[in-house]
């Protein structure tokens, strides 16, 4: 064998040496050091509130699912469909619970044929409390717990979270005025949860029907009155084109909230980073609600007013009252074979008389200051 030849064999062999270990080389680093991420396919979870897409309860359940898809850069979307896309507002809860959607946005309320201790956190004056002291004592006061052993006991496979705070409800739209409980007497009226069996004691027919159907069972004589939530959602849902007349102020519902939830085993099923995210949306998404409100629902009252000729009347003091003993009646009629309803009222009952004393007593009185500024009335012009 000719040198070049020898040299050339052992060039090439070298070379394969050195490919071979390099290589061997590149595995074994592929294994010590993490590869770059690549784009993954994101998670896609299908919600569906119990509001129509037109109402500002919609808006908010979409605020919510904006604020989960931002967060997560995109590993996980949430997509929101209005009330009556995959199944009806009521069917909500069977539809999440079964896996049929992925997730919900409404309120407990709906809930109450399954379990009437549910609609407890929705419905009646709670001891006072308004909806944001609602739901501190769901956090913090062991409400949170109590729904977890309340849904467990229906069977319902869902992870449920409270969110949204919610102003006093209006008694409603009516026809005329309602100064006494005797009005209420025979009337057509629409309302959920256990204010159905407040308003029924107190002589009224109730139905309970969807957001949706209230106006135009309305319109078409079905109801003589109804109660839905707010300015806002009342006047897009057309409540001043059937109605003038709307009653402030009422017990049935002063402190309700929204609920977010998720089929138990998808949510299970996500990553810790994902959980931790949607359960920081809700509070976020909780405490952005509550100031949209305010300023929603204060311009949409100007304008029902100003350009929709609606009539406000405050609801008398003497039918709060008689709201306050009928519900007296309601729930120890419901909590006497029922120990979860009485479990439940006790736990809210003993966190509202702390909280509620340290509030009024800490608080100062609103009207006061608004009558100081915006209240006086002009001095009189002087004779010439």
């Amino acid at each position: 064998m000719k040198k070049d030849d020898k040299d050339s064999k052992q060039t090439v062999a070298t070379r394969r040496k050195f490919l071979g270990s390099a290589a061997a080389g590149t595995g074994a680093a592929a294994l010590a050091f993490p590869s770059i991420a690549t784009a993954q396919t994101p998670k896609q979870m299908r919600f569906q509130s119990t509001w129509p897409s037109k109402d500002i309860f919609h808006e908010y359940a979409l605020d919510f699912a904006k604020k989960v898809n931002d967060m997560t850069g995109g590993e996980l979307k949430i997509e929101v469909l209005p009330a009556g896309a995959v199944v009806p507002a009521f069917g909500l809860l069977d539809a999440v619970s079964k896996g049929t959607l992925d997730g919900g946005h409404g309120v407990m309320g709906y809930n109450y044929g399954k379990q009437a201790a549910i609609a407890l956190w929705t419905s009646g004056p709670a001891f006072g409390m308004d909806a944001n002291m609602v739901l501190a004592w769901h956090k913090y006061g062991g409400g949170k717990e109590l729904l977890v052993e309340l849904y467990k006991g229906i069977g319902a496979n869902i992870v449920s979270f409270l969110t949204g705070p919610m102003p006093t409800q209006p008694l409603g739209w009516f026809k005329k005025p309602v100064t006494k409980k005797e009005d209420l007497k025979g009337l057509k009226f629409r309302t959920n949860g256990l204010a159905i069996d407040l308003f029924t004691a107190m002589g009224a027919a109730v139905n309970a029907l969807p957001g949706g159907e209230i106006v135009p069972a309305m319109d078409r004589g079905l109801l003589d009155g109804a109660e839905f939530n707010n300015a806002s959602s009342d006047r897009l849902l057309g409540f001043p084109d059937v109605s003038k007349i709307c009653m402030l102020q009422s017990f049935h519902q002063s402190s309700e909230t929204f609920e977010v939830t998720f089929n138990k085993t998808k949510y299970d099923a996500l990553p810790a980073k994902l959980k931790a995210i949607i359960e920081n949306a809700v509070e976020a998404a909780s405490a952005d609600m509550s100031w949209k409100a305010v300023d929603r629902y204060s311009k949409d009252y100007r304008e029902m007013q100003a350009k929709d000729g609606v009539k406000f009347y405050k609801t008398p003091d003497a039918l709060l009252q008689a709201q306050l003993a009928v519900w007296d009646e309601v729930v120890a009629k419901k909590g006497a074979d029922n120990p979860l309803f009485k479990k439940v009222e006790a736990s809210m009952r003993a966190f509202a008389e702390r909280a509620m004393k340290w509030d009024m007593d800490t608080n100062n009185p609103r009207r006061m200051a608004y009558n100081h500024y915006f209240g006086r009335k002009a001095p009189a012009a002087k004779k010439a």
